[in-house]
């Protein structure tokens, strides 16, 4: 469901970007960016989601660091994510 939402924000923002440039529309880059940026967070929130509960279904060691990685990893892009968000429009 994740990889659909990323997938379709990505389509979304390609869509808009190519109907400002030949069109010549009246529309924000940074509006685009940001709309992208949000479903990007959304999507790797609902992969930490999915992980931890596949997670708790089959509790074994390895299966723990291995998620327990992969969690710290999604979160470190989150953070960056959401904070140059913030940054670039504020």
């Amino acid at each position: 469901m994740s990889a659909v939402l990323i997938i379709y924000g990505g389509l979304k923002a390609t869509i808009k970007i190519l109907l400002v440039e030949t069109h010549k529309r009246p529309e924000d880059y940074q509006g685009i960016r940001k709309e992208f940026t949000d479903k990007i967070l959304f999507g790797l929130e609902l992969l930490i989601i999915a992980d931890l509960i596949e997670t708790l279904r089959k509790p074994f060691l390895e299966e723990l660091l291995i998620v327990g990685t992969i969690v710290i990893i999604r979160t470190i892009l989150g953070y960056f994510l959401s904070k140059e968000t913030k940054e670039s429009f504020f």
